[in-house]
């Protein structure tokens, strides 16, 4: 079940209904934030952030992508590239923008959901208008992961077709754990559709570098991490944020995924850069 005042639905948009968690502020929101989650993840890794977010004055809406754990998916290959992926992302924030946000949602892509974020700004800017009013970059870097995860996306990519998802979960996780967040887990990466994880996972490996592209929007950026990362390392991170001429926030003690790690310290440097960026 959702926190308390949080709201989970089918949001409904011109590419189909994506599942949501929607929390709004007890007054008059100061602006929407739309929460895009990463590799094997969903809408419930920003669960931490969401009371925070609403206490800071946003309207904070966390989705699960297409084919994510409770968002139908397809088999098509061509439904999870990286522009198809991103079109969806632009679809959601045109439902909120029509279901009463102030202004133009503030984007933040956590990992994999961060690619796919800057894919939907690259995208609407190529259309001639960026429906966001700033794009947060967390734990996500400049192009495709570090050696190691490719490594990792790879034999996933390859470990789905020949083994099935039950017997590769038991692979992943051998140990038997009985907790609800172990239960939840094992029934979300089994509720993911298995094109998606394939075809994400190359995105991972193969996304260029699109720094140049993006600093040329003109769009508000913030780069957030936490203190250590194995995705992309912090130097990396560092230095794209200096290429942006974007804010750069590091989360003390987080690693990869500050937004349950720390969720009141990042709540609070989101709503700081999203106060700074506000007309």
């Amino acid at each position: 079940m959702p926190p308390s005042g949080v709201r989970a639905y089918p949001l409904a948009t011109r590419r189909g209904e994506f599942a949501v968690l929607d929390i709004e502020p007890g007054g008059p929101p100061a602006g929407t934030a739309l929460l895009v989650p990463g590799f094997t993840g969903s809408k419930e890794d920003f669960i931490a952030l969401l009371e925070p977010i609403a206490a800071a004055g946003y309207r904070a809406v966390a989705v699960d992508g297409r084919g994510q754990y409770e968002s139908t998916g397809d088999l098509a290959r061509r439904s999870y590239g990286l522009g198809a992926l991103a079109e969806d992302v632009l679809a959601q924030a045109e439902s909120l923008s029509g279901a009463g946000s102030v202004t133009a949602p503030h984007l933040v892509g956590h990992s994999l959901g961060g690619l796919i974020a800057r894919g939907a700004v690259l995208r609407s800017a190529a259309a001639g208008r960026v429906p966001f009013a700033s794009l947060t970059l967390m734990a996500s870097g400049a192009g495709r992961v570090a050696a190691g995860q490719r490594w990792r996306a790879r034999a996933l990519s390859f470990g789905l077709p020949l083994l099935g998802q039950r017997r590769l979960w038991g692979l992943l996780q051998p140990k038997a754990d009985t907790s609800e967040s172990w239960e939840f887990l094992r029934r979300r990466w089994l509720a993911n559709s298995p094109a998606q994880l394939r075809h994400t996972g190359r995105t991972l490996r193969y996304e260029p570098d699109r720094v140049a592209a993006l600093a040329a929007t003109g769009l508000p950026v913030h780069v957030l991490s936490g203190e250590r990362d194995a995705a992309w390392p912090v130097p990396e991170l560092d230095l794209m944020a200096e290429r942006l001429r974007a804010r750069r926030t590091v989360i003390e003690g987080a690693e990869h995924s500050p937004n349950a790690e720390r969720p009141a310290a990042t709540a609070a440097a989101l709503a700081a850069f999203w106060g700074s960026v506000s007309g």
